[in-house]
C-alpha cells in the first residue's frame, strides 16, 4: 500500500526533471546560437593591428573551449532525456540501484549512485598515482641513459 504514493512521487519527480532538462537544453541552445551569431558578426579583421588580432584569436579559443563544454552538456541532457524515455533514468549504470533523488536534483545527468561514483573516483585517483609513479621512473631512467651518452 505504501508503494503507490512512493511511485506517484517518483513519477512527479521524473516529470519535473524532464521539464528542467528541456528548459536547460532550450536555454543552452539559445546561448550557443547567440554566441555563434556574435562571433560571425565580430570576425571582421579589417583595421586591426597584431595585438588586436592576437586578442581576438585568444577569445575565439576560449569560446571554442566553452562551446565544447556546452556540446558535452547538451549530449548529457539528451542522454538523460533518452533514459527518461526508456525508463532507465535514475538507475545506477554500475550497480543497478536507484540513484537518490537528492543526487539527481543536484546532478540531473548522473549515471552513477553516490557509492559507485566514489568508487570510480578512487579507482581513477589510484590509476593517476600509478601513472605518475611510472612516468617518474621513466624520467629517471632516461636521465641516466642521457648521462651515459654525454
Amino acid at each position: 500500500m505504501l508503494k503507490k504514493p512512493v511511485a506517484a512521487n517518483r513519477k512527479k519527480f521524473l516529470a519535473k526533471t524532464r521539464e528542467q532538462l528541456l528548459e536547460t537544453k532550450t536555454k543552452l541552445l539559445g546561448e550557443i546560437d547567440s554566441e555563434s551569431r556574435a562571433e560571425r558578426e565580430g570576425s571582421k579583421d579589417e583595421g586591426m593591428d597584431t595585438y588586436d588580432l592576437a586578442s581576438e584569436e585568444r577569445d575565439r579559443e576560449i569560446n571554442f573551449i566553452l562551446s565544447d563544454r556546452e556540446r558535452v552538456k547538451l549530449k548529457q541532457i539528451d542522454d538523460a532525456l533518452e533514459r527518461l524515455d526508456d525508463g532507465a533514468y535514475g538507475v545506477c549504470d554500475s550497480c543497478g540501484l536507484e540513484i537518490a533523488e537528492e543526487r539527481l536534483e543536484a546532478m540531473p545527468f548522473s549515471r552513477l549512485c553516490r557509492d559507485c561514483q566514489q568508487e570510480q573516483e578512487r579507482e581513477a585517483k589510484s590509476q593517476r598515482r600509478f601513472d605518475d609513479e611510472r612516468n617518474t621512473y621513466r624520467k629517471i631512467g632516461s636521465t641516466d641513459a642521457d648521462d651515459d651518452n654525454a
